[in-house]
């Protein structure tokens, strides 16, 4: 049991390629933590005081073991990063009085539709829109948005179910990837949501959000490929970016939160540079994934995971950037479909500007694309440069060093490599 002092609640802790550095900034940061996972904890265990293995995906579950704890330490703040337990983690902190965004706030941003909205009333920019459960009601819908447009499950994350529709004779299939997507914890529905397509470059913003005041201090410029999925192969963050201190755009988020009431915890929103002006994609009520917030702390030294022990306890954090240059990730993915036989990474040489190089699959790794599957990587490569370009250059070498080789599902003789 923690001292008497209390803990601070992480629920769910996520895969430790991507989240080891977040828990173990907030256990540094806001002293003891207690874990609520699925499992009992593994790796970990240098970071936590505790734990209860519990099903995180359950939120009834969750608030009766919140209360349990609470019964036997004071429970300091709540914290989670995992996008299928964030509504959980804001009713565990409204139960026990803690700070954190309003449930109904999460909710908002975890449905689609509704997140659009409370946009349209606010006046936000962002894609035209429609609810759809029919194949006449998508028919009509893409009517009226027009193509190229793009399809989405109403509840899922990390861009699982999303593609892009060309034109009408790709309609029926899109919307059948979207309505038969699924991920771990979060509930499938039959409406799905068809957007307008817009074309221009992708960014997201993490952001602080305290007691209302919008605090946004890590941007990351998007790398897509695999059309017509949106899958994400890399990002770029600039030490001093500009974007954050362009007006407009500070309105457009400060403006996004208010509209959706979301007035304390942390957020990434994704937002689209078109030829006409920002237009707002979607608001996650959690931290950025794919790594962004390790790449904000190596490029502006702001740590996202002490920001949001600060947020969990109530503090105003301090999201002052410095530093200079650019760090950039790239995700490396298969050919196609396959599972792993061989996967050598270069080394790692920061004196040339790679940070990082790790192998995420070894052999026997299945490895799904979409629509199938999602976030099918084997590896990938951090870098920093004077530049975005500069980074690019350095990712570009690393990833031809790379060595790849795969067997078919179904075939174990033929072999892919890149």
């Amino acid at each position: 049991m923690a001292n008497s002092d209390g803990v601070l609640l992480v629920m769910a802790s996520g895969f430790p390629h991507y989240r080891e550095y977040l828990l173990a900034s907030i256990a540094q940061r806001g002293g003891p933590v207690w874990l609520f996972e699925t499992e009992r904890p593994s790796w970990q265990t240098p970071y936590i005081a505790g734990s209860t293995v519990v099903d995180v995906f359950d939120p009834e579950a969750v608030v009766a073991a919140a209360r349990k704890l609470a019964a036997r330490t004071p429970v300091r703040g709540v914290i989670s990063y995992h996008e299928a337990v964030i509504e959980a983690a804001a009713r565990v902190a409204a139960e026990l009085g803690l700070p954190g965004p309003a449930p109904e706030a999460v909710t908002a941003v975890r449905d689609k539709p509704t997140t659009r909205r409370l946009l349209d009333r606010a006046g936000i920019r962002q894609p035209r829109h429609a609810l759809v459960a029919t194949p006449e009601e998508a028919a009509a819908a893409a009517g009226r948005i027009g193509f190229p447009l793009v399809a989405k499950p109403r509840g899922l994350g990390a861009s699982q179910g999303v593609v892009k529709v060309a034109g009408e004779a790709e309609l029926g299939w899109a919307v059948g990837v979207s309505r038969t997507a699924r991920q771990s914890g979060m509930p499938g529905h039959d409406e799905i949501l068809l957007e307008q397509f817009l074309a221009g470059p992708e960014i997201s913003v993490d952001a602080a959000v305290h007691d209302g005041e919008y605090l946004p201090y890590l941007v990351a410029r998007k790398r897509l490929g695999g059309e017509p999925y949106f899958e994400e192969t890399g990002h770029v963050v600039l030490a001093d970016e500009p974007l954050l201190r362009d007006a407009d755009l500070l309105r457009l988020l400060a403006d996004t939160h208010r509209a959706l009431g979301y007035t304390h915890g942390t957020t990434h929103t994704e937002v689209k540079l078109t030829s006409e002006g920002y237009a707002l994609i979607e608001v996650n009520g959690r931290l950025g994934g794919d790594l962004i917030p390790y790449l904000g702390l190596l490029a502006n030294g702001v740590d996202s995971g002490v920001v949001a022990a600060d947020l969990a306890l109530g503090v105003r954090p301090d999201v002052t950037a410095h530093g200079a240059g650019a760090v950039g990730i790239r995700f490396l993915y298969p050919p196609e479909t396959c599972v792993a036989r061989r996967v050598e990474m270069p080394e790692p040489d920061p004196e040339a500007g790679l940070l990082a190089s790790v192998a995420v699959a070894g052999p026997g790794t299945p490895l799904i694309l979409p629509p199938d599957g999602a976030i099918a990587r084997y590896g990938f490569l951090i870098a920093r440069g004077r530049t975005a370009e500069e980074c690019d250059e350095v990712l570009d070498r690393a990833e031809r060093a790379a060595r790849f080789e795969g067997d078919p599902p179904h075939a174990a003789r033929k072999v892919v490599s890149v």
